[in-house]
């Protein structure tokens, strides 16, 4: 796999509403590869890669651009910088971990909890739970050195680089940079095809799969696939029917989760091509979340929608990992089936 490339994605900030960056450089990888780019009103990167038959079907596949991460909400009289969280957190993965305030330049501080050092903490306040609210960035710079750099608004995000760990690769915001790196790696691997294949990079996908929503009704697409990553809870604290994937097993067929069920047809021939291709893959139920394929089914009369997904461990965390094999498992698998789209008979009748 282009490592190198998912390097750029994952470091590349990116909150919900704020996608600017990862849209120019998205942008630059699709459009030599498709027809026709263009960007609609909310942000969402739609290229067109035309079929060649006739009475296309349109297939949508989305990946989303944002991460979850901060705006700034207050500065105090100190220049401590309090926080409006944009997507789900578990505030224990939070503390003592350092971020980028992306103000007038990037500028470099500590996330810090706002309590009594452990050695001053007694009886019940020592035993609280930890809240969101209750973390500030700390910039090491005065009240009024702050407020020349950074104001109400800008985006804060966690400062982590991504590496090679093994068989994986391990970094922040792989949910989602792996779903656009699959995208594109994919649809540059298309030899051939008679379906119209529209690549949208997605907005605040973290906040309400809204991007989704709005350029799959543009766009009504006949077929619609989600590519997202999927909890892989195949971690000391779990029961092994609670994994929902697995790292190291292959791309992962969602079945369902919060916000879709995926159609059966379009699960049983994907099921098919990755027997035929000898593609490594798993069935994957999520009992809560959702993707952009639950936006996209959605859309007008509905589509024919699944996500397929990439198993991930410890997911909205700076510490995501997921196995390079199943990365290139949903790249391989994605390909072949946009080759033989037009093949899939999914109504009813």
């Amino acid at each position: 796999m282009n490592v190198k490339l998912l390097k750029t994605l994952s470091e590349t900030a990116s909150v919900p509403g704020q996608e600017d960056n990862m849209r120019k450089f998205v942008r630059t990888k699709l459009k030599p590869i498709v027809d026709e780019i263009s960007v609609d009103v909310m942000g969402n990167l739609v290229g067109l890669k035309k079929g060649a038959g006739a009475k296309r079907k349109k297939v949508m596949i989305a990946g989303h651009m944002d991460e979850i991460g901060f705006i700034v909400k207050h500065i105090d009289n100190k220049g401590f910088v309090r926080l409006q969280p944009l997507g789900g957190f578990d505030p224990r993965q939070l503390f003592a971990q350092r971020v980028i305030v992306h103000g007038k330049k990037a500028l470099k501080g500590v996330l810090t909890y706002a309590t009594k050092p452990t050695h001053l903490l007694r009886g019940d306040e020592a035993k609280a739970p930890p809240t969101l609210g209750k973390f500030y960035v700390d910039l090491g710079m005065a009240e009024k050195a702050v407020k020349r750099s950074v104001e109400i608004g800008d985006m804060v995000t966690l400062d982590r680089t991504l590496e090679e760990c093994g068989d994986c690769v391990v970094g922040k915001s792989l949910d989602n940079r792996i779903g656009v790196y699959v995208m594109l790696e994919a649809v540059k691997k298309v030899k051939s095809h008679k379906v119209d294949i529209y690549a949208v990079a997605t907005v605040q996908e973290e906040v309400g799969l809204r991007g989704a929503i709005t350029s799959s009704f543009n766009i009504a697409p006949d077929i619609a696939i989600g590519l997202d990553v999927t909890i892989a809870a195949d971690t000391p604290g779990s029961t092994e029917d609670s994994y929902v994937s697995q790292l190291g097993d292959g791309v992962a067929l969602k079945i369902m989760d919060g916000s879709m069920i995926s159609h059966p047809k379009l699960v049983d021939h994907l099921k098919k091509i990755a027997k035929s291709k000898k593609i490594p893959f798993q069935m994957e139920i999520l009992p809560f979340g959702g993707t952009d394929g639950g936006g996209m089914q959605r859309s007008h009369g509905g589509a024919v929608s699944i996500t397929i997904s990439i198993p991930c461990r410890y997911v909205h965390t700076v510490n995501e990992m997921a196995n390079k094999k199943d990365i290139d498992a949903a790249v391989d698998l994605l390909a072949a089936y946009l080759e033989c789209a037009h093949l899939g008979e999914y109504d009813f009748a």
